[in-house]
């Protein structure tokens, strides 16, 4: 194992820049999730939904892990959104203990319009970001 070079002002700056870029861009998609009524962690809700790979809808478990955050408080994240309109509960028909959530079409509506933006900004971002850092 070779010894880690010591960082130089370059890799500073560098650090520095791509800091400074994402934490506009979460506040900007921030910003943007209140824009069409949604607080910041609806946004990130319905995007671990609509993102979850496979055939079967996330689980609250899976939620929790996407989200980085403790099963209860997922779940009363997803009893707002079910009271806003934005998600659905769905038991399993396999088995029963499993819950799995969907978007209901207000859901898939605000996801599909906040996607959009946000694909759009990380275009306009990636010039910024720059190459990764070299060693």
């Amino acid at each position: 194992m070779t010894p880690a070079r010591r960082p130089t002002a370059r890799d500073y700056e560098e650090l520095l820049r791509f800091r400074t870029a994402l934490r506009h861009f979460l506040r900007w998609s921030e910003d943007q999730a209140r824009a069409v009524g949604l607080t910041p962690a609806q946004h990130q809700l319905l995007l671990a939904i609509k993102g979850h790979p496979g055939e079967a809808a996330p689980t609250v478990g899976e939620l929790a892990d996407y989200l980085v955050s403790r099963h209860h408080s997922v779940v009363e994240l997803i009893d707002r959104a079910v009271d806003g309109g934005l998600v659905e509960r769905r038991r399993d028909a396999a088995d029963h203990r499993l819950v799995h959530l969907l978007l209901t079409p207000l859901g898939e509506e605000r996801i599909e319009e906040l996607s959009q933006l946000h694909r759009e900004e990380l275009r306009r971002l990636a010039p910024l970001l720059g190459p990764p850092p070299a060693g």
